[in-house]
């Protein structure tokens, strides 16, 4: 019998015979660790969203997304001095720098000022059109948001800085379900909101148009934040979504 089987079976035998103690302190060691190990995953989590809303991000470099066009053009056979795409690499820095102007907008910028309008009530806005580009791909994904907001002791929000707020994350390489959460997020830290509630839905064109080719079909995330947690308030809300919806289409 090796070493380490005579080790492992003495030490069984140990606590079998006359060392309780010891299993209980090796219980409670592994609960500690374990909790020591919740408790880091809670906060690496929490220091995540904090990144993902307050990360600052450089100017978009032209040259080098004119470069790099270049280089894709060539990658995939085509030739970038034919005349149809002479100016393209030129034309994607400048689009890029509109597609993409949400990564150098401050959402507290957007957020800072409030009505001193004392309401209780609910504030929801439907149907914000949105246009953002997938991440994984870099094909656009495009729908609507429906963002819903208890306001905070400072007052109400302008109805157009949640359509602004939107236009904020989506006009970056994102995932929906990202987007949904960081404007339910930046809501509720930056306009000190009591509770949120954002529901989007988008058609993505890297399945409509690569992959599984289904077009039409509509991807639908949402995220809830404080007071709306509450099964009587959410219900509230999405009633109003869906009924205005139904409403609209009629």
């Amino acid at each position: 019998m090796s070493s380490s089987c005579v080790e492992e079976n003495s030490s069984a035998l140990r606590l079998k015979a006359g060392e309780p103690q010891a299993a209980e302190a090796a219980q409670v060691g592994d609960a500690q660790a374990g909790d020591t190990q919740a408790g880091d995953t809670q906060v690496g989590d929490a220091q995540a969203a904090e990144d993902s809303l307050e990360r600052q991000y450089p100017p978009v470099d032209k040259a080098k997304v004119r470069q790099a066009v270049r280089l894709y053009l060539e990658a995939i056979g085509d030739d970038p001095d034919r005349p149809g795409l002479r100016e393209t690499p030129d034309r994607i820095a400048r689009a890029s720098t509109e597609l993409f102007e949400g990564l150098t907008t401050d959402p507290r910028e957007i957020l800072e000022k409030r009505f001193p309008v004392n309401s209780e009530e609910m504030v929801l806005v439907r149907d914000i059109e949105f246009y953002s580009v997938c991440e994984h791909h870099l094909l656009p994904f495009f729908g609507v948001a429906h963002v819903g907001y208890f306001p905070g002791k400072e007052g109400v929000l302008g109805l157009s800085k949640l359509a602004r707020l939107v236009d904020v994350y989506a006009r970056r390489p994102q995932v929906q379900e990202q987007m949904t959460a960081q404007i339910a997020d930046a809501l509720m830290k930056y306009a000190d909101a009591r509770g949120v509630i954002v529901v989007t839905e988008a058609e993505h064109m890297c399945m409509a148009m690569r992959g599984v080719r289904k077009a039409n079909a509509r991807t639908i995330t949402s995220a809830i934040r404080g007071r709306m947690v509450n099964p009587t308030t959410r219900a509230e809300a999405m009633s109003l979504i869906l009924n205005s919806a139904r409403l609209s289409n009629n």
